[in-house]
């Protein structure tokens, strides 16, 4: 046997750290690396006893939970693929996964019974296990792993380049795509985080943002099973309890949206909360407003930001803490094993400053979308750049800007309107706590800029007030000419505003 995959962390770590923390969760014991690779074991042996085999595909549905890495690596260790599916899904959309992948197995939680019941077998998925303990004619996976036959030995010969997962993108633009990520492109991107987050042995991360989203996977569990450390893994996002977790167990690691910052910072408990241990605070989704920056900086504490895609794993750039401030508004550099580029619409590289498209290339890239080789061909240059989709500009010394989605961009009167610009600006209006910038068709000018916002309970803004704050920031041009309030922005569960969902509703 060669193990080259990620197959092969839990079991080295079993015999480097066995009796280290792995995972923590809610009122369970603590579980080691030991145990950890024990339940790994048994999860292996369940799959392998249905036939799972190398190149087949495992899908799981279910809320974060030690279960969710252990048939993650159980998986791995049989060469299967694991193929996390999304928990905000609906039925049909779940099916989509099942049968796009050919799942041979779906492990769900209890409470997806009901999507399960109509997806699975529209899919023709052959074998579906309840995650936990089960019923009496219909054992779960807890009754499963405690009856099957370990230690398990018959793991399989993977390679960097073999399939290890097929993550389904958020479907923003349509359909959901399979992003195939291999065991190289995992490791690779847990190198990245190591390297540019300086992950290490001791430190404890704070599980709050859904697993089966790549950049919690990826840049959150991922290098911290790498270096052996500490996971608290959390069903979801509370404020308030995530505070009393960072305070209880000595947080040193999280890593949110900055709606996820805003939400803390907001709550009761948080001048009362003990953030000594914080040292790695890491934000992704969307440029850290600068209320949130003094919040924080306030406390002592300082973020590191970035930018990525399912398609990279997903870790392109990391802006380290102490430039939040010196480049403030950038997104970084490239990640140490990672490159970026920006080029114009004939492909061609074009100077600091100048915005262009985002491409990416780097071991943590993946090879192709599942089943789509026409999508994979397009999505790569002829010499093997990804291409990101996304408007940027690098600054002299390689710093990466966003500019917002290509297909994002708005043209009005003959000039390109870039949201996220405006976005940042609007952030900065006193009450407003997020706003998503949406092109409106314009008999004169072709489009012009709308903004959808939220603000904070008790506090008024309309158009005008918002144009008269940002009046001379910004061109006249790019000031949105209608300013909409909203209870909330429709958001993937990655933390990114929906705007195919704001331009059906308020674009017409």
């Amino acid at each position: 046997m060669h193990q080259q995959g990620i197959g092969a962390w839990v079991a080295k770590r079993r015999l480097k750290s066995p009796d280290q923390v792995a995972i923590i969760h809610g009122e369970r014991s603590p579980m080691t690396y030991g145990q950890f690779a024990e339940a790994t074991d048994r999860v292996s042996a369940v799959l392998r006893d249905r036939g799972v085999g190398k190149g087949d595909s495992v899908a799981y549905l279910g809320e974060n939970s030690p279960e969710f890495l252990q048939v993650m690596f159980g998986a791995a260790q049989v060469g299967a693929v694991f193929v996390p599916i999304n928990t905000r899904l609906a039925a049909p959309e779940i099916a989509h996964v099942l049968g796009d992948c050919g799942a041979r197995v779906l492990i769900h939680d209890l409470d997806f019974a009901a999507p399960v019941a109509s997806a699975a077998p529209a899919a023709r998925t052959p074998s579906v296990i309840v995650n936990g303990a089960g019923t009496a004619d219909r054992p779960g996976l807890a009754a499963l792993a405690r009856a099957a036959r370990t230690p398990f030995t018959d793991h399989a010969d993977t390679a960097h380049e073999d399939p290890a997962a097929i993550v389904y993108t958020s479907g923003t633009t349509g359909r959901a795509k399979g992003a195939v990520l291999t065991h190289g492109n995992l490791t690779w991107v847990a190198l990245n985080c190591v390297v540019d987050y300086d992950v290490v042995s001791t430190d404890v991360a704070l599980m709050i943002s859904p697993l089966f989203h790549v950049a919690s996977l990826g840049m959150g569990a991922l290098p911290v099973i790498l270096k052996g450390a500490t996971m608290v893994i959390e069903k979801g996002f509370e404020p308030g309890h995530a505070l009393a977790q960072i305070e209880r167990h000595g947080v040193t690691m999280l890593s949110g949206v900055p709606t996820t910052y805003q939400l803390m910072a907001d709550h009761p408990a948080w001048a009362s909360t003990d953030l000594s241990t914080l040292t790695k605070l890491t934000c992704g989704g969307s440029a850290v407003p600068a209320r949130i920056l003094n919040a924080y900086e306030a406390r002592g504490l300082s973020f590191s930001q970035g930018y990525g895609m399912t398609e990279a794993a997903p870790g392109a750039t990391a802006l380290p803490s102490t430039m939040t401030r010196v480049k403030q508004g950038s997104v970084g550099l490239p990640h140490f094993f990672t490159d970026v580029r920006i080029t114009d619409a004939a492909g061609v590289v074009v100077p600091a400053g100048a915005v262009g498209e985002i491409e990416v290339a780097g071991p943590n890239v993946f090879p192709g979308y599942h089943g789509l080789p026409e999508a994979t061909v397009e999505a790569f240059t002829p010499d093997g750049w990804f291409r990101s989709g996304d408007l940027g500009h690098l600054d002299a010394d390689g710093y990466l800007y966003i500019s917002g989605r290509l297909k994002d961009m708005i043209i009005s009167g003959g000039e390109n309107i870039y949201p996220l610009e405006l976005e940042r600006l609007l952030t900065e209006v006193d009450g407003v706590t997020s706003a998503a910038v949406i092109g409106v068709p314009d008999e004169r000018w072709g489009e012009v800029p709308w903004a959808i916002v939220t603000v904070r309970e008790g506090v008024f803004v309309d158009t005008a007030s918002v144009r008269a704050c940002l009046d001379g920031r910004i061109a006249r041009y790019k000031l949105p000419r209608n300013v909409i309030v909203v209870d909330e922005l429709p958001r993937t569960a990655s933390g990114k505003v929906r705007k195919a969902d704001l331009r059906t509703r308020f674009g017409a």
